[in-house]
């Protein structure tokens, strides 16, 4: 019997895992929902990933995205780099904590997924998002909330039902502020501390807010931008950033240009959302920083709105 121990990372995700993400396509129009089970099993040294489940609806994407078959597939596990080993995925994560960003092909849905998976401080839920591509172009995305709490997965797939389709809608006439404390991970995986993050918003119509984002603490950056929305997506049109954004459900997925050498690519995730409102209380975000081209930083956690 192996005398392997599981990494960090493999004992934050143990257990099986319960959700009902939806499906987006590549415009951002909600398609249908996925009944998913995961696990991620660690015996005698090896780890095996087993992913079940059904679709309700999909439209013209559900012929790609039905299971035919439950998935499963090896992981050589490491906080370092988790290789997807097939036969249903091929690829790799790279973990930063809480946080993995993986990248992988799946010859079963014929595309190639980046998903982001970060485990909330509770140590019971799991934000989960996969954008597929087919090359360059994106095909869709799946998105939604898991559990692993006994308690709540009888009311789970409720919950997600009524707030997978709901469309990421920042305050339109309230000024306020999302804060919070981020960790913030090198491109070495290492942590570095924490960032304070503070995101006010300033509506000043229906379609447009002003935001004043303020880094403070082991990484220091504050910019202006008014942002306008249309539809799914929205625009950052300077002062201070540039670039755009878009929405799949509750998960705002931004690129923004500084005006140094300074990039950034993230996911706004509503964790509160309620069908008929606006928006939530709380944002999970996941933020990559880019010094040019290459990766800097990793920061992720949790901003609740005052």
């Amino acid at each position: 019997m192996s005398t392997a121990q599981p990494s960090e990372w493999q004992r934050r995700i143990a257990g099986e895992w319960h959700g009902r993400p939806s499906l987006f396509d590549a415009t951002g129009t909600w398609r249908g929902y996925e009944d998913i089970r995961r696990s991620s099993v660690f015996e005698d040294g090896v780890t095996t990933y087993y992913m079940d489940g059904g679709m309700e609806g999909g439209g013209p994407l559900a012929g790609r995205f039905r299971l035919g078959a439950p998935f499963a597939f090896g992981v050589a596990d490491s906080d370092a780099n988790r290789v997807y080993t097939g036969p249903d995925f091929f690829g790799t994560g790279q973990p930063y904590g809480s946080f993995v960003d993986a990248h992988y092909y799946g010859p079963g849905w014929q595309v190639d997924l980046n998903t982001w998976n970060q485990v909330l401080p509770d140590g019971e839920t799991q934000v989960y998002s996969s954008i597929l591509y087919q090359g360059p172009a994106v095909v869709g995305c799946f998105n939604g909330l898991y559990t692993r709490d006994p308690g709540r997965v009888a009311d789970w797939p409720a919950a997600e039902t009524g707030n997978g389709p709901v469309p990421h809608i920042l305050p339109t006439k309230t000024p306020g502020a999302f804060s919070g404390s981020c960790e913030v991970f090198g491109a070495d995986q290492k942590p570095r501390g924490t960032v304070e993050i503070t995101m006010e918003l300033e509506p000043l119509d229906l379609l447009r807010t002003r935001r004043h984002v303020t880094w403070s603490g082991a990484l220091d950056r504050s910019y202006t931008a008014d942002v306008r929305r249309d539809g799914f997506r929205s625009f950052h049109e300077g002062p201070d950033a540039w670039g755009n954004a878009q929405a799949y459900g509750r998960a705002n997925h931004p690129s923004l240009h500084f005006r140094d050498v300074w990039k950034l690519k993230g996911r706004e995730f509503m964790i509160d959302a309620v069908p008929g409102m606006a928006a939530g209380s709380t944002l999970a975000v996941a933020y990559e920083l880019f010094e040019g081209n290459v990766l800097s930083a990793v920061v992720h956690g949790v901003l609740r709105w005052s």
